[in-house]
């Protein structure tokens, strides 16, 4: 039984908890925008599948085919990450997401098109993701910077939970709708569902007007030093990333992680249709299991903040995943066409494999659940609001970079070495991530103890 003392501690969290929550509803503003977010969220999970499909099955492509085609969705933030930072601090943020679906919407239709009408080669669809990267690139960095102009400060880790729940759970019935639905309709016809999510996000966040409580947007205010050149603006943004004596280590061990994760990326659609023999359907599953995973993570990330420290809460969140994703290689040793490693042998059954999938991708959601709202609030809470366009440009755009080497690089490897050596090597790099955290002063963060101030 617990203790008074316990109960009472207990009690205290609940009510700060239930307060917390009854003051985000209050902003309908929020609430608007967290509407735009989900609805986009669930097509995204239809596109992943239906873009997995388009290559693996329709185009009988290889996992390296996979790796090339999300480096290309990604590449853009790498070539342009940087600039767009400087950009997105000087226009209104609301117009640039409006912008970003409506464009991405386009190119959904034109790959649903060139798929029907022909033979879609590689090269054509990986300057299509190209374009759609570019415009994610956009609409991304101008999302992360809108949110503290909507809720306060002591909000914002909540308030990316909310954010963050809604994602999982569109990856938890998205993902499963999304294998049915590629199944049923095939997979150009499916990118259409994610085109229409795109413009109905887009005319929700058209309807967001000045609320009470929401702080006004200042387009062009890039800082008291408008003159600054752009190189300067972009070095101004990376001097703060990389000078913080927290937020510094977080940076470099995500940018690691992002190495490991798109390896993972690329491998992991060909382990399921390939391997496993499960089809659309079961690939659907699997993304649907991280999902759930991922719900229970966020309902806990508050919690295990304020009582752990957001950096031991990240920290350890981080360190259990790549045990997820040795569940993962272990499932490749089992499938029904594996040979067997080291004289284990295979699994008795493609049913076994795939459950430890199911498994992997459970636990692997649940970690990635806990650190997201932590690390993205952290980061919000400590930049100023005039460097938050470049702090989120910097990080996504250097992030997402690491998806040009890791996704390509996963996919090598599992044409050349086979499915099971690849995700042990994806596994390898999110645990050297996890322990570089566990060594860095990251690890005793807290958000209350980092007052952001305005430079």
């Amino acid at each position: 039984m617990d203790s008074p003392t316990v109960q009472g501690a207990m009690g205290i969290d609940a009510a700060e908890s239930a307060s917390a929550a009854d003051r985000l509803r209050r902003r309908p503003a929020f609430i608007r925008f967290w509407l735009a977010s989900t609805v986009s969220d669930f097509g995204t999970y239809v596109t992943t599948v239906a873009l997995s499909v388009l290559i693996l099955v329709t185009m009988q492509g290889t996992p390296l085919d996979q790796g090339i085609a999300n480096a290309a969705r990604w590449a853009p933030y790498l070539v342009f990450g940087l600039l767009a930072g400087v950009w997105i601090d000087r226009f209104p943020r609301r117009a640039v997401m409006v912008g970003a679906d409506l464009g991405r919407a386009l190119i959904l239709a034109v790959i649903c098109s060139a798929a029907i009408l022909g033979p879609l080669s590689l090269p054509v669809l990986a300057v299509l993701l190209f374009a759609f990267g570019a415009l994610a690139l956009t609409g991304d960095a101008a999302y992360q910077s809108y949110l503290p102009q909507l809720v306060p400060r002591p909000l914002l880790v909540r308030a990316n939970a909310r954010l963050q729940q809604s994602d999982t759970v569109a990856q938890t019935a998205g993902g499963a709708v999304a294998g049915g639905l590629v199944a049923l309709i095939s997979a150009p016809f499916a990118l259409l569902l994610d085109a229409a999510s795109y413009l109905l996000s887009a005319a929700v966040l058209l309807t967001l007007g000045r609320f009470p409580g929401q702080s006004a947007e200042t387009p062009g205010a890039a800082g008291p030093n408008p003159e600054l050149k752009l190189r300067e603006k972009i070095g101004e943004g990376l001097r703060w990333v990389y000078g913080h004596p927290q937020l510094a280590p977080l940076a470099w061990s995500t940018h690691l992680w992002f190495v490991g994760f798109s390896a993972l990326g690329a491998v992991l659609p060909a382990l399921v249709l390939h391997n496993l023999h499960a089809g659309p359907a079961g690939l659907g599953v699997v993304l649907a299991c991280a999902g759930v995973g991922a719900v229970l993570g966020t309902m806990l990330s508050a919690r295990l903040g304020d009582r752990w420290g957001t950096g031991r809460a990240v920290t350890g969140a981080r360190l259990l995943q790549p045990f997820a994703v040795a569940l993962l290689a272990l499932a490749a040793m089992g499938a029904p066409d594996h040979q067997g490693l080291d004289g284990l042998g295979a699994w008795p059954s493609a049913a076994g494999a795939m459950a430890l999938v199911c498994s992997g991708q459970l636990v692997l959601g649940l970690g990635m659940g806990i650190e997201g709202p932590l690390e993205m609030g952290y980061r919000q809470a400590v930049t100023p609001d005039r460097l938050l366009g470049r702090m989120s440009a910097t990080l996504r755009s250097i992030n997402r970079g690491m998806i040009v080497l890791g996704a390509p690089l996963g996919g090598y490897l599992a044409t050349a070495w086979g499915v099971g050596p690849a995700l042990w090597c994806s596994g390898g790099v999110l645990l050297l991530a996890g322990l570089g955290l566990l060594a860095s002063r990251f690890w005793s963060a807290r958000i209350e103890d980092q007052q952001q101030v305005e430079a």
